[in-house]
């Protein structure tokens, strides 16, 4: 049972939470218009431009939905030396997050996800990205940066989508930081290699990332799904694992027991970025003192507002016991 005027209270309360979000930064391009003919060139629709948008993607999308449910939010990580790293800066400013602690990495480009969109239709993406590791001398820069607000923090948010930030490396280094200074760790994983994760107070991977990281073929029942989880657990020492599942619901995982959270979403436009929405909400309201149960439950609803809308949006307090309101009825 949600208390919404308990959420609500928190929510507004002068102490708002300090977030730190390090991980990959990444900017959203849509480009919007109609398609109503083929091009005599080749089979491919041709698309009128309307109009055109950048919008924050990754961690700092992340950031941005943090924001939004009224956390101080600081990010972390890397842009390339290009057209995109001030867009991406001020657009981090406007939403008052502090950048101080984004480097400039002159080896890549900033990640860039161009749609070309006709209506609400995805026609095409074009993505404009390197995904090697960054080197060392790039890791030491954003730890030393990093270390003061890590005490600050009222906790740590790991948002990796592969692109070469998180290390190993890197990625044990902050988690050994944060252990140090008492600093809870969530995690929103990428790629098989969850090792570099070990210490992290809960990991948060969809059904399919579970499934690879645990070499099953496929998980089809309630009890592999929670046996692949414990493996995973195990392997990484984590104390939690949420399993985001689609129109399966959120499933809340440790060594001793589990629960289930079923979805929310009536309508599903589009997924774009509604991972990030579950993995922030998820952390603004565990730093908030809510208990994880809770949080699960309410991420549940994040999720739902944001698949109902077109491209990364960022869902608010509000919006959120609106839907819990509208499901209680």
């Amino acid at each position: 049972m949600i208390h919404k005027k308990e959420i609500l209270s928190l929510s507004r309360s002068k102490k708002q939470p300090h977030i730190l979000v390090i991980g990959d930064i990444m900017a959203d391009r849509y480009v919007c218009g109609s398609a109503s003919r083929i091009s005599p060139e080749a089979p491919v629709p041709v698309v009128a431009v309307k109009n055109e948008t950048i919008t924050l993607g990754g961690a700092a999308n992340v950031a941005q939905n943090l924001f939004k449910l009224n956390a101080h939010v600081t990010i972390c990580g890397v842009t390339g030396n290009d057209a995109m790293r001030p867009v991406i800066l001020q657009q981090l400013k406007e939403e008052k997050i502090d950048a101080t602690s984004v480097i400039t990495d002159k080896s890549r480009p900033s990640t860039l996800k161009t749609r070309i969109m006709a209506g609400t239709h995805q026609l095409l993406r074009v993505d404009r990205e390197t995904t090697t590791d960054v080197g060392e001398e790039i890791e030491q820069q954003l730890l030393k940066k990093i270390t003061g607000k890590i005490n600050r923090a009222d906790i740590v948010m790991l948002s990796d989508y592969n692109k070469g930030l998180l290390t190993k490396s890197f990625t044990q280094q902050v988690i050994g930081l944060c252990n140090k200074a008492g600093k809870k760790v969530i995690v929103d994983p990428k790629g098989l290699h969850y090792e570099k994760y070990a210490g992290a107070w809960m990991i948060k991977p969809n059904k399919r990332e579970l499934t690879e990281a645990t070499n099953h073929e496929k998980i089809e029942s309630e009890g592999e799904l929670i046996k692949a989880a414990k493996k995973l657990i195990t392997k990484t020492k984590s104390q939690y694992l949420v399993v985001t599942r689609s129109e399966e619901g959120i499933s809340l995982i440790s060594q001793k027991k589990q629960q289930h959270f079923s979805v929310k979403a009536k309508e599903v436009f589009d997924v774009t970025g509604a991972g990030d929405t579950v993995f922030a909400s998820l952390g603004y309201f565990i730093a908030l003192g809510v208990d994880l149960p809770t949080a699960c439950e309410l991420a549940n609803y994040a999720a739902a507002i944001a698949v109902s809308k077109v491209g990364s949006v960022a869902v608010t307090i509000d919006e959120i016991l609106s839907l819990i309101d509208t499901h209680e009825q």
